[in-house]
């Protein structure tokens, strides 16, 4: 199969890794793939990274002299490729590739993986009932939204949540316990961590005033909190101001950008997805489920299709947070949610994300 993913996504966000991800696993069962990307931006850098063959186009254009030499720029990019298939993870753009297929015959797919719901209007309705091929929700709430709202017809509407890679996220007791030694804790300690760029919506500040309850109210002296991530949205410095208002930050160990992230999420006893509100691509939490570390979240995005009932809690609610992570000092509530999610994860492996998304492209029509 000759297929082009078009990731016109300027920072390397979950909708880019995604659409990045197929590609590779595409790629590296013997399809030819084609990324179409934006220049000059991180999701650039990351395919470059990977050896796939890409394209840059100024696709989020709204310049009408620049749409104009795009569109002309993507006739030949696809009359040269001959695609059978052009998966799209953005909406700009969309109706380019749409006006395009009838003429090249390719198979339309639209791959819906951020928060914004679609409106109901009729280059939508056009678009996602008629010319795509496929339409793919990474969460119950997008496909309960083309369902009803948009009523694309179930016959070309998809749920596929996404994958692990289980050749890189995977249980190691060895590692475990050298990064622990390193980050100095003992076998008594209850390492409680958060995997995620430092960023508002990811929750920080949240766990961190959970934490706080625990270790200051509660008294529960041998909680400790690794925070695996690095400045971004958020400074190192903003995160540190707020671990000492929180009188935590003797108990608390930030990582900065790693080469290793499956060490850091092995040292771990327990893992939060505290995000306030997004997540409808989860990453990070499968990549601490696929290393088979329990795993608690809020209920956001995709994380109620992939979390025991008993392990979700409310965006921004530190309280309950706290509450939570108490119970999980529980072994046998722990364990109870450890195997839950365990069966969740090992359908969402990048074999069965390969094999789901094949499906799915070679039955459209």
């Amino acid at each position: 199969m000759r297929i082009i993913q078009v990731i016109n996504v300027r920072w390397f966000n979950a909708t880019a890794w995604y659409g990045l991800f197929l590609g590779q696993l595409f790629a590296q069962r013997g399809h030819k793939v084609l990324i179409l990307c934006l220049p000059k931006t991180q999701t650039l850098n990351k395919v470059k990274q990977t050896g796939l063959s890409y394209k840059t186009l100024e696709l989020n254009t709204n310049n009408p002299l620049k749409i104009v030499h795009t569109y002309l720029q993507l006739q030949q990019i696809i009359k040269e490729f001959k695609p059978d298939i052009i998966n799209c993870h953005r909406g700009e753009a969309f109706i380019l590739f749409g006006l395009l297929a009838k003429k090249f015959k390719y198979k339309l797919i639209r791959t819906r993986g951020d928060q914004r719901l679609p409106k109901n209007n009729i280059f939508n309705l056009w678009l996602h009932r008629k010319v795509a091929k496929a339409v793919i929700a990474t969460n119950s709430r997008m496909f309960n939204h083309f369902t009803h709202a948009l009523r694309v017809p179930k016959e070309k509407l998809f749920l596929v949540i996404g994958g692990v890679d289980t050749q890189k996220f995977y249980a190691s007791p060895k590692e475990r316990q050298q990064t622990r030694a390193d980050l100095k804790f003992n076998s008594n300690h209850f390492v409680v961590g958060l995997l995620g760029r430092f960023d508002k919506v990811k929750g920080q500040k949240q766990l961190i005033q959970a934490i706080s309850i625990l270790y200051n109210q509660k008294k529960i002296n041998h909680i400790r909190l690794l925070l695996i991530g690095f400045s971004s949205a958020l400074s190192e410095n903003t995160i540190k101001n707020w671990l000492h208002q929180y009188k935590i930050a003797e108990i608390t160990t930030i990582t900065g950008k790693i080469s290793n992230p499956r060490a850091f999420i092995n040292a771990l006893d327990l893992g939060i997805v505290a995000s306030l509100y997004s997540e409808t691509i989860i990453r990070a939490g499968l990549e601490i489920m696929a290393c088979k570390i329990p795993l608690i979240g809020t209920k956001v995005g995709v994380l109620p299709d992939i979390l025991p009932q008993n392990a979700l809690v409310s965006p921004n609610n530190p309280k309950e947070l706290a509450k939570k992570i108490e119970k999980c000092l529980d072994p046998n509530f722990k364990i109870n949610i450890l195997k839950s999610e365990q069966e969740t994860i090992s359908k969402l492996t990048e074999q069965t994300f390969y094999q789901k998304t094949l499906r799915i492209y070679e039955q459209a029509k």
